[in-house]
């Protein structure tokens, strides 16, 4: 067992935001660990200084002088008009031969090996991007939120691979039952502190759960004997025999401190808008046809759904799935046929991309209020 990474004493802020404060944490070469914590915790900058791509304000990273790094990168690696197999001849410099078997693992064969990388939906350029990393032997791979955005099938593909792969991983991800799956090992960072869990994420959050629970019951033990000792203290410290007694107290008093407790910060509560209960279709599609100008997408569609039901579209990426929510919406025009809604209807659409059209020269506050 041979350690890849330590960080030792690891200090990283931004103004007056801590997001490391004397971190510690190891990773060697036989685990995966997934790597869970608070939006806006810090995990994505301390993949960044794995990476050497940020710097510590303090502290360091040591890496192994064996040290491959592989990274799922978020952001698309691809030229304009460039094949699978050109991007991964390029970005792997390896013979076409070896880049073809390994596209071949991840079902990129005919068209998709040989088609242009813009023509592939979001899920097949994950795979196309998997294939680059295994091409360059990495023994860590770093993957940041990987499921964002997958199919059911090439998540399930994803799983499936890093079950079978042999070398250590780094997961950041939201999704617990991709980490569950695939993560035998859990990473926490709370309040700038890492803390390494040897077990999955079911068993990290069940020992948290009891760890907060006993120190609820310490803090209230402690409030109990600061009520005890300020009590004495105020009876006391006036008095020429007892003086000295208080003063004693009052030193066991600065001694007693409460324990930070994870769940006592902000949570964010979002409970769903009451809706009075109806009767009837809510959306009803009929002979509809979907698409664009030069491309059909489906035809022939019939759909109901009553009031009430809640429906999942599920399929691979690039079927449609967006487009039919959008048509539904009524930001696509139907091809041919119709979509209804039911009578008195209030739709609220949360978007794929949503943070792309949120307007950056407004506070969270000005844009809900608008």
């Amino acid at each position: 067992m041979a350690v890849l990474l330590q960080i030792r004493d690891a200090y990283k802020s931004y103004g007056d935001q801590t997001l490391l404060d004397a971190a510690e944490a190891t990773i060697t070469d036989d685990v995966k660990v997934g790597f869970i914590g608070r939006n806006g915790a810090g995990k994505s900058t301390l993949l960044r200084i794995l990476l050497g791509e940020e710097e510590l304000d303090a502290g360091e990273v040591i890496q192994h002088p064996g040290l491959r790094v592989g990274y799922l990168r978020q952001h698309d690696p691809f030229h304009p008009g460039e094949t699978v197999l050109d991007f991964l001849m390029r970005d792997s410099e390896q013979p076409e031969w070896k880049c073809g078997e390994v596209a071949g693992q991840f079902e990129l064969k005919g068209a998709y090996l040989e088609g242009p990388v813009s023509a592939l939906s979001g899920g097949w350029q994950t795979r196309v991007k998997l294939a680059a990393l295994l091409l360059h032997e990495p023994n860590l791979l770093l993957l940041d939120e990987p499921t964002n955005f997958l199919d059911l099938r090439t998540q399930i593909l994803l799983e499936h691979f890093l079950r079978n792969f042999r070398e250590a991983c780094l997961i950041v991800s939201h999704d617990r039952a991709f980490l569950k799956a695939t993560c035998e090992h859990t990473l926490d960072l709370t309040r700038g502190k890492l803390t390494m869990f040897p077990g999955k994420i079911d068993a990290f959050l069940e020992n948290q759960a009891e760890r907060i629970e006993h120190d609820r019951r310490v803090n209230e033990t402690v409030r109990t004997k600061q009520k005890q000792l300020e009590k004495f203290i105020a009876k006391n410290r006036a008095g020429a025999n007892t003086a000295s007694q208080a003063r004693s107290k009052a030193k066991q008093l600065e001694r007693l401190k409460l324990a930070e407790i994870a769940v006592d910060e902000a949570t964010a509560r979002i409970r769903a808008p009451l809706v009075s209960p109806r009767q009837g279709p809510a959306v009803r599609c009929h002979e509809m046809s979907m698409g664009y100008p030069d491309f059909t997408v489906a035809k022939d569609i019939q759909l109901e759904i009553e009031h009430g039901e809640r429906a999942a579209i599920v399929g691979d990426n690039g079927q449609g799935k967006t487009t039919l929510l959008r048509t539904l919406t009524g930001s696509l025009e139907p091809l041919a046929g119709q979509a209804r809604w039911g009578h008195g209807c209030e739709i609220g659409v949360y978007a794929q991309h949503v943070y792309t059209t949120l307007p950056e020269h407004q506070t969270v506050l000005e844009y809900l209020e608008y």
